[in-house]
């Protein structure tokens, strides 16, 4: 079935008429017919009672005519649509991400890009942790938006940083450590701990994590796969978690308390080049601005 043979059973079932429908398609009369009986063929119904008088729409042929319009419809706009000079043209951004705050970071950024660049089109991805550098490896994305990752992780990209996020402990709004100002390590070693599972999370929190660990028995810990499941549990009083600052939600159920004696984390662009790509330039130095 192609759409030659739907516009041939659609002027027919206007017109009634085969010689009619080869005039309107600028065909022959044979064309048009035999394009009728293909497609009943593939069909295995009649679409057209035909007399030496007459043509008519069979039943199967009227159940038929509904379907035939939308698909030749579709395939009419899908031509405009990439009709013209301007539609080959679309310049995109890929952006991925590998957490949805992450991703929510990014509404005041793309808003200036949008003003210095209306036509672009940013195409945001969230890409779990263990996928997001090969994509950006492979060419499938133009750049990640995250946190720095530790100088062992061998990361072929070039890395541009946009500010500086600092590390928190959250808790329930009802534990004894939410009404603390601020907060050390040493005062978590004692509290359950909900935090990623080792392969899910950056390797900046995981070894921050992984010094409140220990030698702690597995069953003082619940592990999690994303800071959305985390910021859950703790709101349900699993236990407290240490995560950069803006992967914690704002909400009443949190506390969020500054950890002491602890490095703000990198948080930045990971590309593999500028060369040729405005668009990108444009994007970090608006990102800059926007965390500024």
């Amino acid at each position: 079935m192609n759409t030659f043979q739907l516009s041939c059973f659609l002027a027919v079932a206007e017109y009634l008429n085969f010689a009619q429908a080869a005039q309107q398609l600028h065909v022959t009369h044979p064309a048009v017919s035999q394009q009728i009986q293909s497609l009943e063929k593939e069909l295995n119904v009649k679409l057209f009672q035909r007399t030496t008088r007459s043509v008519k729409l069979t039943e199967e042929g009227k159940i038929f005519l509904r379907d035939a319009q939308q698909i030749v419809a579709i395939s009419e706009r899908a031509k405009k649509r990439y009709t013209g000079a301007i539609a080959g043209n679309i310049e995109t951004l890929s952006l991925g991400c590998s957490s949805f705050p992450c991703m929510f970071l990014l509404s005041d950024t793309l808003q200036m890009l949008r003003t210095l660049r209306p036509g672009l089109h940013p195409r945001l991805q969230v890409i779990p942790f263990q996928h997001i550098y090969r994509m950006l490896e492979d060419g499938d994305l133009d750049a990640i938006v995250g946190l720095k990752e530790s100088s062992n992780m061998k990361i072929h990209a070039l890395y541009k940083e946009v500010t500086k996020v600092p590390m928190v402990c959250i808790c329930s709004c009802s534990h004894p450590l939410s009404r603390q100002k601020e907060i050390s390590m040493n005062e978590l070693k004692e509290e359950r701990l909900v935090i990623f599972l080792p392969q899910k999370g950056a390797l900046t929190i995981s070894h921050l994590q992984g010094q409140l660990i220990g030698d702690r028995p597995p069953s003082e810990f619940y592990f999690c796969e994303s800071a959305e499941a985390i910021t859950v549990l703790v709101t349900a009083e699993y236990g407290v978690s240490v995560l950069p600052d803006f992967l914690v939600p704002d909400t009443p159920m949190i506390s969020k308390i500054p950890l002491k004696d602890t490095e703000p984390v990198s948080f930045g662009v990971y590309y593999k080049s500028l060369q040729g790509n405005q668009s990108l330039k444009l994007f970090i130095q608006c990102a800059k601005e926007a965390f500024a």
